[in-house]
């Protein structure tokens, strides 16, 4: 599910890519590469909910932190699955169960490839 997700986001990227972004009803909206950065952002932030360290990325380089985001994504779910996972995080934080992390994370990923596709101006 995750998988189909990226892709769908991917592809409203490069159907995008170039192209101009309406913006709301008060002038106000992220560009393109501002919406990837907060989706990177958010990936990374969810990590910490199954106790797992987010990569160093380039933030100039949105398409490597895409990858090595969503690569440690994959090992997080991996080690999850394995039944690694705390009872808590090691500030004492709530671990998602992997099911919702995938769940959140789908969600939020696709909530933002259809942002990217209704205001992609064509």
């Amino acid at each position: 599910m995750l998988n189909a997700c990226w892709e769908a986001f991917d592809r409203a990227i490069r159907e995008a890519s170039g192209k101009e972004l309406r913006t709301g009803p008060r002038g106000g909206g992220r560009d393109l590469g501002k919406i990837v950065e907060h989706v990177i952002g958010a990936d990374q932030a969810y990590l910490r909910r199954l106790a797992w360290k987010a990569p160093k990325t380039d933030p100039g380089d949105l398409e490597e932190a895409l990858r090595l985001t969503r690569a440690a994504i994959l090992s997080a779910l991996e080690n999850a699955a394995a039944g690694n996972l705390p009872e808590q995080g090691p500030r004492g934080g709530k671990i998602w169960p992997p099911r919702y992390f995938v769940r959140r994370a789908a969600w939020h990923t696709l909530d933002h490839a259809w942002e990217i596709e209704d205001r992609r101006m064509d």
